[in-house]
């Protein structure tokens, strides 16, 4: 399928403003980053992250002011957009204060919504083995007739129930169709338990040095990734090629950084995974074009090698707008809809598509033209040796 037929385009004639561009959103990206520096999640800088999802519109301001009287530092209270559902996430700079603050946060939360009154517990919130000590003795009394096991299955069962369904219980009577609750043992729950307004989805902990390991682990994955494509490709074509392809999509990485910091986006493993995929995809916008230029330098070995890039972009033109066109829709999509958790991931998408999609015409193309004009050789890079004259062939010349 073809967009484009025929084009004619001068990219290269245009190539000065978008490399103005990016030095000027590279410019901005670094001073920020200087200045302010990066915004790092609970991933790399170390801290407790907890997610939690509520039966109505979560009280962000309350559950925000309330931490903040009970613990130091930075607290990051956040509702995740078109859901009843909160992250929270605190910074911690000492490995023994993890649990603890973790287990503050969760006694804060269960002191503001009910927790635990007159023996009861907050059933959204209890484990089996929990529901199954609190229901042991009423369960008994009440007379239905449950052996050890078979009360420890039912407690199973309710919260593999509540977990397929949100993981929050308005009443009771839902149970009705688990397996093993009868109506006595519904009269039990509801004189036993509670139903708190909210449920823990999950709690995740990262201490401070292993978020230095993970932060150094990210710069490595993203400079090895680099080092093996310029190794590839300089195997594949000429090592200028290489070295005009690993340079564009460094320029990538470095301008999607930068706006990370310019508008105080966290960096997260998800973001880093964004990179790194984005790393791949503009390295594959590149080979392509440049594949197209190696091709063309066989046929049209007497045109610049200005004409034949220019030739050989308009000939994958309809390529790069299908296949980076539809990558960005989905990525805008994500963004635009997939709440806060992907907003980190989204945005890296969106952002690199962009810029990968032009550096790769307007960035790396160039340094090949540059390259050439350095060398004063006048004559387009070559890609592979030209073949030598056979004395059949010289002989036959000259005859």
């Amino acid at each position: 399928m073809e967009l484009f037929k025929n084009t004619n385009f001068d990219f290269l004639g245009k190539k000065w403003p978008f490399i103005g561009l990016s030095l000027v959103l590279t410019a901005a990206g670094w001073i920020s980053i200087a200045t302010k520096g990066m915004k790092y999640g609970i991933d790399f800088k170390g801290g407790a992250q907890m997610s939690l999802r509520f039966a109505q519109e979560p009280p962000v301001q309350k559950i925000r002011s309330a931490l903040e009287n009970k613990l130091p530092g930075e607290i990051v209270v956040q509702q995740v957009s078109g859901k009843p559902e909160v992250l929270i996430g605190t910074e911690i700079k000492d490995e023994k204060e993890l649990n603890a603050n973790r287990q503050l946060i969760d006694d804060t939360l269960r002191g503001m919504f009910g927790g635990s009154a007159n023996g009861m517990i907050d059933l959204n919130n209890s484990s089996a083995a929990e529901l199954a000590e609190r229901l042991r003795g009423p369960l008994q009394q009440a007379g239905v007739p449950l052996s050890e096991q078979d009360l420890q299955d039912l407690c199973t069962a309710i919260n593999v129930y509540r977990a397929d369904h949100g993981g929050i219980l308005r009443s009771a009577d839902e149970l009705s169709s688990v397996k093993g609750v009868t109506p006595k043992v519904i009269e039990v729950l509801k004189a036993n338990v509670i139903l708190g307004p909210f449920t823990i989805l999950s709690t995740d902990v990262v201490g401070p040095k292993i978020g230095a390991e993970l932060r150094r682990q990210a710069v490595l994955a993203t400079l090895y990734a680099l080092g093996g494509m310029l190794v590839y490709i300089a195997f594949r074509f000429e090592w200028i090629y290489g070295v005009a392809a690993v340079v564009a999509v460094f320029h990538d990485t470095l301008i999607t950084i930068g706006l990370f910091s310019l508008f105080n986006k966290p960096i997260s493993l998800t973001v880093v995974a964004a990179l790194l995929t984005l790393v791949g995809y503009s390295m594959n916008d590149t080979i392509v074009v440049f594949d197209r230029i190696r091709e063309n330098l066989k046929m049209v070995r007497r045109e610049s090698l200005e004409n034949v890039i220019n030739l050989s972009v308009n000939q994958t033109l309809s390529r790069t707008v299908l296949t980076s066109g539809l990558t960005l829709l989905t990525a805008l999509a994500l963004w635009l809809f997939g709440g806060d958790v992907l907003n980190g991931f989204s945005f890296a998408l969106v952002a690199g598509i962009i810029v990968g999609t032009y550096s790769s015409v307007f960035i790396a193309s160039p340094i090949l033209v540059f390259w050439q004009n350095f060398r004063g050789t006048g004559k387009p890079v070559a890609t592979a040796p030209a073949p030598r004259e056979t004395a059949g062939q010289r002989k036959a010349m000259r005859g």
